[in-house]
């Protein structure tokens, strides 16, 4: 997989939102805008566990996220997978608290975590 470089270290790192791409139990793209965060190499995204991104992972894990601001954009592919257990939530909620705010409290909520396969962005975002 293609790394990012160090401009997109800091895109994946400001405030910006994203949408989280899932197929759909009609077999289309379901594309919803999420807050997301990029540690350890997994992306993390907080969610109610009843949700329909959460239905959709459950079911068939691909995943994309995106991002972009004016000409600068980034795309991660891959395996997603739904977290329950409370120190995996914990984790995803303090760092989704860093980038963005706070949350507010929800007792249903879980974590998605991407293990991303495959990365495209602009060329200032990925590695040559």
């Amino acid at each position: 997989m293609r790394e990012l470089s160090p401009a997109g270290i800091e895109f994946v790192r400001v405030r910006h939102l994203a949408t989280l791409s899932t197929l759909a139990p009609w077999g289309g793209i379901h594309t919803v805008p999420v807050g997301f965060t990029f540690h350890g190499g997994i992306l993390r995204i907080i969610t109610s566990g009843d949700s329909q991104k959460v239905r959709n992972v459950r079911r068939d894990a691909t995943a994309t996220i995106s991002q972009l601001d004016g000409g600068h954009w980034i795309t991660f592919q891959g395996v997603a997978t739904v977290h329950d257990d409370p120190a995996a939530v914990a984790e995803a909620v303090a760092l989704y608290a860093a980038r963005y705010r706070q949350p507010r409290e929800n007792p249903r909520r879980v974590a998605i975590h991407i293990t991303p396969q495959r990365l495209m962005g602009s060329a200032l975002m990925v590695e040559k």
